[in-house]
């Protein structure tokens, strides 16, 4: 070999196969624990919740939005809960979170519907 040429060095990484979906280590059985990590949420009846309406503008360009706190209940109630307030309201909303976001400033309009339906609802902030 002359002095230019380097010996050809045998790339070890290269040489075994990836196996991207391989357990090193697992305490406990099955690996796909996501019920187990889904936090329960208690389903409460609308009289034992405690709802928080406030228009808010923070961080969205200007936008008034209507945001809905505090609900203890399942997703699909929730979503149910959003579809009749998005038509009550005549504006398009979102659930995020468990909180309802309603587009637009209709706090007064929705605190006394989810008083009729039931609920503890409040006013917040100005």
């Amino acid at each position: 070999m002359s002095s230019k040429q380097k010996p050809a060095k045998a790339n070890v990484a290269s040489a075994r196969p990836l196996d991207r979906g391989r357990v090193v280590y697992s305490e406990f059985g099955n690996a796909d624990n996501t019920d187990a990590l889904k936090r329960a949420v208690p389903d409460l009846p609308p009289n034992q919740q405690s709802l928080r309406v406030e228009a808010s503008r923070a961080g969205r360009k200007g936008k008034t939005v209507t945001i809905i706190r505090g609900f203890q209940a399942s997703q699909e109630t929730l979503t149910n809960l959003l579809k009749t307030l998005k038509a009550h309201c005549g504006a398009g909303g979102t659930l995020k979170e468990n909180e309802l976001e309603l587009q637009g400033d209709h706090k007064q309009k929705i605190v006394e519907f989810l008083l009729k339906l039931g609920y503890k609802a409040k006013g917040s902030g100005g």
